[in-house]
């Protein structure tokens, strides 16, 4: 089974989630965890794995032979990205721009183009207890982060429960992180942003025909928390926690410190969170 843990925005304690999520389910079973918010990944701020191994992940770039092209423009007409530029004399490759795709080198009548990797990040594995863990580290500038998301979900072990961290959002990291799932936690404030970005968030898991549930965090009650409760009910979204506002956890969280591993409290609301989850699961199958 594969749960990813997303969010319609940012800090709303996706990866704390995530994190003491992974550690109750490996009390009981073999959990691997990957960390897919490539850009800013911090699960290993809360595992603390001892990475053992890391390995570079590269997209393949066009390489242009001058003496063999002809200028025809071919190449910048079939690539979606303007990632070439082809003059009278010269054509120019924009590598940060390029997806990878291998259009330009397949279309070229010439075969003036061949493809060469451009490292865009590193994978990084190791062992947090009993837990497997993997995680992407995109490179400084890059902009394009699906495909070392892909890389890092090609390591999932078939054989374990796969805990997924995304990235904050909806947008195509996000899709990449969760495509795939068997179920998806969405983490969500009782907020008019919260709000807001949960709507969206739940509508794509609508497109992706991904079933999901719904966490509270920094629960408090009041009217926000009842927008949230009223738009779950309209969507038939389960809302499977409320996770209420403790200075204790927060303290923890600045620490880098994992609430299940030092609060029974919040051990029962994550194992609690856990067998919902999985019988969320039995249900829809």
């Amino acid at each position: 089974m594969i749960i990813a843990v997303a969010s319609g925005k940012g800090g709303t304690g996706k990866t704390t989630v995530a994190t003491n999520l992974a550690l109750v389910l490996s009390w009981e079973r073999e959990i691997q965890f990957l960390d897919c918010d490539v850009e800013e990944p911090n699960a290993h701020l809360f595992l603390k794995p001892a990475l053992e191994s890391a390995e570079p992940v590269p997209i393949p770039v066009p390489q242009v032979d001058l003496e063999r092209c002809t200028y025809c423009g071919i190449c910048a007409d079939v690539c979606a990205f303007n990632a070439i530029m082809v003059g009278q004399e010269t054509v120019l490759v924009f590598e940060p721009l390029c997806h990878g795709c291998g259009g330009c080198a397949y279309f070229c009548p010439e075969k003036a183009i061949k493809e060469i990797d451009r490292p865009i990040g590193v994978i990084e594995r190791g062992d947090a207890g009993e837990i497997s863990f993997v995680h992407g580290k995109l490179n400084p500038g890059e902009a394009l982060s699906p495909p070392l998301i892909s890389a890092v979900k090609k390591t999932i072990n078939p054989a374990a429960l796969t805990i997924i961290d995304a990235s904050p959002g909806a947008s195509c990291p996000v899709v990449e992180a969760i495509r795939g799932s068997d179920y998806c936690l969405l983490v969500t404030e009782p907020t008019p942003f919260g709000l807001n970005d949960l709507t969206i968030a739940v509508e794509l898991l609508k497109k992706l025909h991904l079933p999901g549930g719904v966490v509270i965090n920094r629960s408090l009650g009041g009217e926000g928390e009842a927008s949230i409760e009223e738009y779950c009910r309209r969507e038939g979204v389960p809302i499977l926690l409320k996770m209420p506002w403790d200075r204790e956890l927060a303290s923890l969280y600045a620490r880098g410190e994992a609430a299940v591993e030092h609060l029974p409290a919040w051990r029962r609301l994550f194992t609690g969170l856990a067998d919902r989850i999985l019988e969320e699961k039995k249900e829809d199958r």
